[in-house]
This record gives structure tokens, sequence and C-alpha cells, in this order.
């Protein structure tokens, strides 16, 4: 099962009623908004791990939406659900930056795949390390060469500890999913748990006491957010 976060915009009751149940069926977690301008509340309210929007909406359509969120987050998958199927349509989705087009009438299998194809795409995209270092808090942390300093002291952290601070690195104070985490980090390692992870969590904490500003706090089932206290 997946714990992955969908934000859903879609005006039909109906059939956003018929979306939001079928998809947590299938253990997806399901933030429903019923025009454009909810939707983009509650996009700001939370985090996400994909948008899944019709395109004719009221108050603000679905293009629109899109562009607004393209302002925040470059990354996010964006599957536009829409009526019209004509080609300048479809290529204006993807030139905003949506990442799939799913014309109605569809199957829930089809939208089903389609979604499980997208995520999987996005987190590849997003598992190799970002280069260059980090600096946050008094941390002077460097990816690439695995290290971190704090002061004048200097550590050499294991690849899967650099991996994991990486991850929470890239945007400090938002959620880190376990499940993104594990993915990205040990791939289909079956053998490796979620409780494992904690160990390397546990390590991280010890490599940051020395800085008081930092704290990494564990979100009950749901994964871990790195804190950068400012003064």
């Amino acid at each position: 099962m997946t714990s992955n976060n969908i934000l859903l915009v879609e005006d039909d009751e109906n059939l956003g009623f018929v979306l939001q149940e079928t998809l947590e069926l299938h253990g997806y977690k399901v933030t429903r908004a019923t025009d454009g301008k909810a939707g983009e509340a509650a996009f700001h309210a939370d985090t996400f791990d994909l948008c899944l929007m019709d395109v004719m909406m009221p108050e603000i359509d679905g293009f629109s939406l899109a562009k607004t969120i393209r302002e925040t987050d470059k990354q996010i998958p964006i599957i536009f659900l829409t009526a019209k199927s004509m080609k300048e349509d479809r290529i204006e989705g993807f030139r905003i930056g949506g990442d799939d087009y799913v014309t109605k009438p569809f199957s829930m299998e089809e939208l089903l795949l389609r979604i499980k194809a997208v995520l999987k795409r996005s987190l590849s995209s997003a598992s190799p390390p970002i280069q260059g270092p980090r600096i946050f808090g008094k941390v002077h942390f460097n990816p690439e060469y695995q290290t971190l300093k704090i002061n004048d002291a200097e550590k050499k952290l294991t690849h899967k500890e650099s991996a994991l601070l990486e991850l929470l690195t890239r945007q400090p104070g938002t959620l880190l999913h376990r499940d993104e985490a594990l993915k990205a980090i040990w791939g289909d390692d079956t053998f490796f748990t979620g409780r494992s992870m904690d160990v390397y969590i546990s390590r991280l904490r010890k490599a940051l006491k020395e800085d008081d500003s930092l704290k990494i706090v564990n979100i009950h089932g749901e994964g871990y957010k790195l804190i950068v206290q400012k003064d």
C-alpha cells in the first residue's frame, strides 16, 4: 500500500467523490477541493506528492492553478483531467508543466496506472543527490563528498546517512515521507524496514547535536522533518 498524498481538484461532486473513494481504497491519502480557489488554498496548507486536477473549473481553472503551483514547486507531478480532447489543449497542459493529460471519460484502472507511473518517474528523478554544499544553521553539508562540518569539526558520513540527510535538506521544514526515503535510498531491498531507518535518523541527530538550532522530528506514521530554528 502507498501513503502518497494527492491533491484532487474536481468541481464535479459525483466524479470527485468517486475519484476520492477509489484512490483511498488503493491506499492514497486524498485532499479534495471543488474549485480552483479552494485547490490553491489546500495546496499551500499541506505537502502533496501529486496534483490531480480538472481543467474547466469555477473561480480558477486548472491551467491557471497549475501555473500558480509551478511558481512554488517546480517538481510536483501534475495530471490534468478534462473533457477537452483538442491537440492545442493538451499542448497547453504540457507547456505549463503538466506530467500527464487524461481525457474524460476514462477508466479508473487507466487513471490508477497513470498515477502510479507518474509518481514512479517523479521519485526516480528525485532520488539522485543534488550536488553542491548545503548550509543550514551552523552546519556545512556536502552531499557530493558525504561530509558534515559544524564549526571546525568535520565528520564523514556513510553513503546512506548522507543520502538521507540530503533528502531532509532539500526543503527544511517539510515532511519527508518514510516510503519516499525508503524507495529513494534502499530501492527494492525488501529486507530493510522502516524501523531500521530510525537507526540512521538517530545517527544523524547525534551528528547534528552540536547545533541547537537544528532538530529532526518524527511525524508519527508519516516520516520526518528537519526543523531549522531561526534566531
